[in-house]
């Protein structure tokens, strides 16, 4: 499907509100996730905890690196709430 011609944020927005499909106005190349842009980590493990990540990553069906991104995530989000209670405030 070709991109048709520009219009106006108003327009786009009342298009979408009425369910029309609006993709032929988005250019696919700019579109981004801010905040959830991948950054390149390098952190060294000894051997025994890449084994036993393997093992927990091959019990969940999951690749090592997903397993480590799920579980600094979730503990994140702990800190997060714990800060929460003792703060009573959002960091």
């Amino acid at each position: 499907m070709n991109k048709q011609s520009t219009i106006t944020a108003q327009e786009f927005d009342r298009r979408f509100d009425e369910g029309e499909d609006i993709t032929p106005y988005i250019d696919e190349s700019s579109i981004h996730r801010p905040g959830l842009e991948a950054r390149r980590v390098n952190v060294d493990f000894p051997e025994w905890i890449i084994q036993k990540l393997d093992l927990q990553s091959k019990l969940v069906g999951v690749s090592r690196q997903s397993l480590i991104k799920l579980w600094v995530s979730e503990r994140i989000q702990q800190e997060h709430q714990y800060q929460k209670l003792l703060t009573g405030s959002v960091i």
